[in-house]
């Protein structure tokens, strides 16, 4: 899959969106009427959230596994972009991977290695951007998970709700699981000013910029966003990305991650917007006349796609941290869905997680998994993060010989 190169952003910026506009005469219109509508899902959410209400919907492993999630759950899912998967792992499990990352990067020395790593600069544009977030991969804790027959199950379940079959074929297929090498959060009690603003992954100019993600977002350049289905898969395996560091080469049908440790509000955890299609709200936002001709409501190249007060203030009353989670809980939000990381812990013990997303089959993804594999083998840092390498000198860290055959095809290794 190529990538999207631009040499002059702000000349890109200015023709995209004059062309945009023109596609669109009644910019102004549309977006208002969707601004109505970001601003009423936003009131109901947080007026749920101050009766006490969950407002992000709640299913079971157990439910998975047994094919009995409700239809009302699922249509809840979809429509807030987001869930919380309850008992993926056993609470023993969860906590046996916790002590034996604890042991892994203190045999390893981490902490030496981590005063000479790279700078990740893809935050660097957040109000917000220091989250403890370690660049491990090869974990053989982070391995057994992203192999386990439970999360992979639970991953093929959100890729169904996706609408994975198209006119001329599949998009993706569904039911195979791919791995994607994600890092480690490990939090403990007392941080303060170390989250994220609320931002976007998975591109940010481009989103405006690229023929593919144009071609997603159809219905809404086209003003017809009340059609826009976030859960189309169609063109999403065709977009391009802006290449840098820590910008996600794969698709994923829902970011996520496992809860190591127990943590809930308050404790520097995850908070989202779980309005699935704000996205629409974002990017005629960047469209309206009060938005500098060659800015995007301050979107840059190979950085996360901020959510700013002074451009998407109606989105913000939504944001809402994750509910308690037990050790071997696990949420999941979609691939657009607005996120954040509270600055204060204030909790009593460790906030710790693994990244662990869902990924199909697909091409695009079997591009990323070769390149990927080398660096396992090497135990280096995957392609789409700041290259540390830090594993690369680790005696302990997994190796190909070690995984399960679903670990293996997860990886592209068969």
């Amino acid at each position: 899959m190529p990538t999207l190169h631009i040499d002059d952003l702000p000349a890109a910026i200015r023709a995209a969106k004059q062309e945009l506009r023109q596609a669109l005469p009644a910019y102004r219109e549309r977006f208002l009427e969707l601004e109505a509508e970001m601003t009423r899902q936003a009131a109901i959410i947080a007026a749920e959230r101050a009766a006490g209400l969950p407002v992000i919907p709640e299913i079971s492993q157990r439910e998975i596994d047994a094919g009995t999630v409700s239809l009302a759950s699922l249509a809840a899912i979809r429509q807030r972009g987001a869930c919380v998967v309850r008992g993926v792992f056993k609470p023993a499990q969860a906590e046996a991977w916790d002590r034996d990352i604890a042991d892994y990067l203190a045999r390893n020395r981490l902490d030496d290695l981590l005063a000479h790593r790279a700078e990740d600069k893809y935050f660097g544009e957040l109000a917000s951007s220091k989250p403890q977030i370690y660049g491990v991969y090869w974990s053989p804790a982070q391995m057994a998970a992203r192999q386990s027959p439970a999360l992979t199950a639970t991953r093929v379940f959100l890729n169904r709700l996706w609408r994975w079959q198209g006119a001329a074929g599949e998009h993706f297929n569904p039911d195979a699981a791919l791995a994607y090498a994600d890092r480690l959060r490990r939090r403990p009690p007392g941080s303060a000013s170390l989250g994220l603003s609320a931002h976007c992954d998975g591109g940010s100019v481009e989103r405006w910029l690229d023929t593919g993600f144009r071609q997603v977002y159809r219905h809404v350049f086209s003003g017809q966003w009340r059609d826009y289905d976030p859960f189309d898969a169609a063109w999403r395996t065709e977009v391009r990305e802006v290449p840098s560091p820590a910008v996600c080469s794969m698709f994923r049908t829902f970011q996520g991650w496992t809860a190591l440790t127990r943590q809930g509000p308050g404790d520097g955890t995850l908070q989202l917007v779980p309005i699935a299609n704000a996205m629409a709200y974002l990017l005629l936002r960047a469209l309206q006349d009060d938005v500098p001709d060659d800015d995007l409501c301050g979107a840059l190249p190979g950085r996360a796609l901020s959510i700013k007060p002074e451009w998407h203030a109606p989105l913000l009353p939504a944001l809402s941290s994750i509910p308690l989670m037990q050790p071997g809980d696990a949420v999941f939000w979609h691939s657009d869905v607005i996120h954040a990381v509270e600055d204060r812990h204030d909790g009593q013990g460790w906030s710790n997680v693994m990244y662990i997303a869902a990924a199909p089959d697909c091409a695009k993804n079997r591009a990323y998994l070769a390149a990927q594999a080398a660096a396992f083998a090497e135990g280096k840092s995957p392609p789409d993060f700041p290259a540390d390498h830090f594993e690369a000198s680790f005696p302990d860290r997994a190796l190909p010989e070690q995984l399960s055959p679903l670990g293996r095809a997860q990886l592209g290794l068969v």
